[in-house]
């Protein structure tokens, strides 16, 4: 089970924590493959930490779907169904325009500057190929509307949609379409807007579409 040993240390996060957002980043770009053994003393020794915290982050990584651990035999990572997507992207494309309508009462013009930005960047990678990195800039831009709705329950629901949209996307090779950057100009330009109905339907249309084109 080969596992880096220069990957990113998260600081005040507490062992369960680290070990939990660090096997799950492993599993979802990759490392850890689909139907790989996980032995949870060579997790522990690479995370620096007791196998406590990592026991706890497995069974926590079990209820989310993503490892599945077997009783007297071991634990192993979940395969990946390819048409799992058909049933991932639809609420998440619900869950992502409602925090869009939501968003839109408390956004201020600095916020509204930072999606820009965002969208910036996002384009940069689109341009240049760099894919990977392109869906997690997407995500930041879509995780800060998320923050301003200022809605825990939509945060923690798309939380555990997004992480399993980012192993499908990774492993089937899906690429986002340069489309996407002028859809996420017109989100910033109907939250200035106020305009919410119109923010909510090309949002949905945002993440939709990547489900026609997949």
């Amino acid at each position: 089970m080969p596992i880096p040993a220069n990957h990113s240390k998260p600081v005040r996060q507490s062992a369960k924590e680290k070990a939990f957002n660090q096997i799950q980043e492993w599993i979802i770009d990759g490392t850890l493959q689909p139907g790989e053994k996980l032995n949870d003393t060579e997790l522990a020794h690479a995370l620096g930490s007791s196998r406590t915290p990592v026991r706890e982050s497995l069974q926590l990584l079990e209820v989310q779907g993503f490892v599945k651990m077997y009783p007297g035999k071991g634990t192993e990572v979940t395969e990946i169904q390819r048409e799992a997507i058909n049933d991932l992207l639809p609420p998440l494309a619900a869950l992502q325009s409602l925090s869009a309508e939501l968003a839109i009462d408390h956004i201020t013009a600095d916020q509204l500057k930072q999606l820009d930005a965002i969208n910036e960047r996002f384009a940069q990678l689109i341009s240049s190929n760099n894919a990977y990195a392109a869906l997690k800039v997407d995500e930041e831009f879509h995780q800060v509307i998320i923050d301003i709705s200022k809605n825990a329950y939509i945060k923690s629901i798309v939380e555990n949609l997004q992480a399993h949209v980012r192993r499908h996307f990774f492993h089937n090779s899906i690429i986002l379409a340069e489309r996407s950057i002028e859809e996420h100009k017109a989100i910033i330009k109907f939250m200035r807007d106020r305009n919410k109905d119109k923010v909510a339907v090309i949002m949905k249309e945002n993440w939709l579409r990547t489900l026609e084109d997949f």
